[in-house]
């Protein structure tokens, strides 16, 4: 009996430590030398835990601890083992393969609110996605055996799931999803035209059609051809051909990519009506059978249109799992704690807050007085840009400013208000040779003579010309940074370069090319660095991330100036110093402003837009607040579009207070003069 249940605990303690071993086949190709080390040592300790099957390399998850060893020395970094919880042996939703991904639960939808999900990249949002619209059916981590559908509804028994895949299978209920913009934009075809595409999609009426398409912008655009269109306009499409689904399940996946403020703001609200029995002729009950889910990695976006929330946690491209539904508050602020409490789960060591510099140059205007060292100033100018293809032009009026050392100034306002068109005037690429001189003329804002380094807002085509790995292109653009140890410690190694050294970069995704980018553009060496919207294609917790290392490396370690353009309010909030805004009519004729303190330029922008934003008091992220909501009317009331911290918080409590003791005196003061007038009333009269 003792040996037996020495065995037994032996049994449990190896379930506590389980483990899953990754392969990366794109690091372990046939020819590459991982491949040819796990070949080597297959079959080593006389069982099969390392074995070649055909043209792919395959470890058994219950290897022994020699071949685990070995695993860990393969060559490339290939190979990676994981430890999970353990509780990760059990709900197993889908399973791709033998030493690839893993997704534990499933997002559980309620008919009538909102659902987002909150995540990293690769840890299985999409999967899950999937799952739910039915495109993939889950083998609940059966590999040998083929799942049926009956399986699933029985596994699922007594959640709300159980319903959910009843309703899909029956065609009681219709899916709608609306996937990523990279795998949309191949969609709609040459020769199509936007009223093509609003015209199949439309099938709830008319009205609801010119109602959507009015709030989205996409009137002016109806007789363009789809692949004549931007990122943003293309996205507004996508979102509204979903939206006029007469569907039962909607889904969107980051529904805000290439949006900026006030059209993410609009398009939250486009989604958030399918809910509005006022939308379905006042039909309070099919309006509430509604499921819509929502994957959006600015987190501003995704408390003000969720009702309920699930996190994501694991490792990315090993495992994920999918926590149960949560509020919006406690799911977001415990994801950035890196705490979930129901689950007693801690899958980071960090915690996620964001401060926002205080600056601003009313409250010190010295501190950007014309002539002291360290600060330069660009003279007003304007630029007008035309077409070739069409007659109309763009014309963009720059205000004179300044900046200086050690700042960041971050570019807001709408697409198409010409914040691209001044960060290239800064970095000198419409600087040409007048007609007769060979010699380049600069324009009036150019700094390209200080020194600049560009990060484009499209790099993908141009890095994917390029055939070699991500080392190779490296070497080539930024050869002097990798010997740079403080370069290596501060940049490469938060942004995860090193760990992508040696794959080619066609095989990349958009969001590691992102970082690559910013890797090439940090490591240029240059006096003023200029990055066009950093944080496109990256996820919530990359944000952050890539916030820090701009500040780290270019205000504290380099000490120099950065202009930065970005729409998401979350790394607007962390870095920016100064801001400038742009005011105009989009397209036509437009102005960018001197640059302003954080503070009263993100005033005068959102109120602009409409729109308030406060901050939460845990861990001080940028909250949008609901339109018209009373806290919403309170600080428009005073003016206080923008909420920096708890101190502005309490400065509008202070102000609210002096305004209701000025006007409560007011009235006491006018309530006194209608009684002395009704006292001197009968003298009047004795007196006449």
């Amino acid at each position: 009996m003792g040996k037996a249940n020495k065995g037994v605990a032996r049994k449990q303690g190896e379930t506590k430590e389980k483990r899953i071993v990754i392969v990366d086949h794109d690091k372990c190709k046939p020819k590459s030398p991982a491949f040819q080390y796990l070949a080597r040592h297959a079959g080593g300790c006389g069982k099969e835990c390392i074995k070649v099957a055909g043209k792919q390399i395959i470890i058994d998850e219950e290897a022994c601890a020699a071949c685990c060893n070995r695993a860990t020395k393969c060559p490339g970094g290939a190979v990676s083992i994981v430890k999970i919880p353990t509780n990760m042996t059990t709900d197993t939703t889908h399973h791709f393969g033998p030493n690839m991904f893993k997704l534990h639960g499933l997002p559980q939808p309620r008919p009538g609110h909102v659902l987002g999900l909150l995540g990293s990249n690769g840890i299985g949002k999409s999967t899950a996605l999937k799952v739910l619209c039915i495109k993939q059916k889950p083998n609940l981590g059966l590999l040998d055996e083929s799942t049926k559908w009956a399986d699933i509804i029985h596994y699922y028994r007594g959640s709300d799931l159980q319903n959910y895949f009843i309703k899909l299978l029956t065609d009681e209920a219709v899916p709608a999803m609306k996937p990523q913009m990279d795998t949309y934009a191949q969609r709609p075809g040459t020769g199509r035209k936007v009223r093509d595409v609003i015209e199949k999609n439309s099938q709830r009426g008319e009205r609801v059609a010119q109602d959507i398409c009015e709030k989205l912008e996409l009137n002016h655009l109806m007789d363009r051809e789809t692949d004549a269109l931007s990122g943003g306009e293309l996205q507004r499409l996508a979102i509204a051909a979903v939206v006029l689904k007469d569907a039962d399940v909607y889904i969107f996946d980051e529904p805000s990519s290439f949006l900026d403020v006030k059209q993410r703001i609009t398009a939250s609200r486009v989604i958030r009506s399918i809910l509005d029995p006022a939308e379905w002729d006042g039909d309070d009950g099919k309006a509430l059978s509604k499921y819509v889910l929502v994957v959006e990695h600015d987190l501003a976006v995704l408390d003000y249109i969720s009702d309920y929330i699930c996190c994501l946690y694991g490792q990315p491209g090993a495992y994920g799992v999918v926590t149960q539904r949560m509020s919006v508050f406690n799911g977001i602020n415990q994801f950035l704690a890196g705490y979930f409490e129901a689950e007693n789960m801690r899958f980071r060591q960090e915690e996620l807050t964001f401060k926002v510099s205080m600056e601003d140059e009313i409250d010190d205007p010295a501190a950007h007085e014309k002539g002291r060292p360290g600060i330069f100033d660009y003279p007003a100018t304007t630029k007008v840009l035309s077409s070739e293809k069409s007659e109309s032009t763009f014309t963009l009026h720059i205000e004179a400013g300044d900046f200086k050392e050690q700042e960041i100034i971050g570019l807001i306002g709408e697409n198409g208000t010409g914040k691209t068109t001044f960060m290239q005037l800064l970095a000198g690429v419409f600087d040409e040779p007048a007609e007769g001189d060979e010699k380049p003329v600069r324009a009036a804002a150019s700094l390209k003579d200080m020194g600049v380094s560009f990060k484009r807002q499209h790099n993908t085509q141009r890095f994917r010309r390029f055939g070699g790995t991500v080392r190779d292109l490296l070497e080539r653009t930024i050869n002097h940074a990798l010997g740079d140890r403080m370069f290596r410690l501060l940049v490469m190694r938060p942004l995860s370069i090193e760990a992508m050294e040696d794959l080619n970069v066609t095989s990349l995704s958009g969001g590691e090319l992102q970082r690559i980018a910013i890797t090439i553009c940090l490591g240029t060496p240059a006096r003023v660095y200029l990055l066009d919207e950093p944080s496109a294609g990256l996820d919530c917790e990359q944000r952050v991330i890539v916030s820090k290392v701009i500040k780290r490396w270019v205000i504290t370690h380099r000490q120099k100036t950065c202009f930065v353009i970005e729409h998401d309010f979350l790394m607007a909030s962390t870095m920016f110093d100064r801001v400038i805004v742009y005011s105009g009519r989009p397209g036509i004729e437009c102005t960018a402003q001197a640059p302003a303190g954080i503070v009263s330029g993100m005033n005068d922008f959102l109120k602009e837009l409409d729109i308030t934003f406060r901050r939460d008091p845990g861990n001080a992220r940028p909250r949008i607040n609901k339109h018209n909501s009373a806290l919403d009317r309170e600080q428009k009331a005073f003016g206080a579009y923008f909420l920096a911290d708890e101190a502005d918080m309490s400065r509008v409590d202070k102000d609210k207070k002096k305004e209701k003791t000025k006007k409560k005196q007011e009235e006491i003061k006018e309530d006194e003069n209608v009684s002395n007038e009704k006292d001197a009333g009968p003298q009047w009269k004795d007196d006449y």
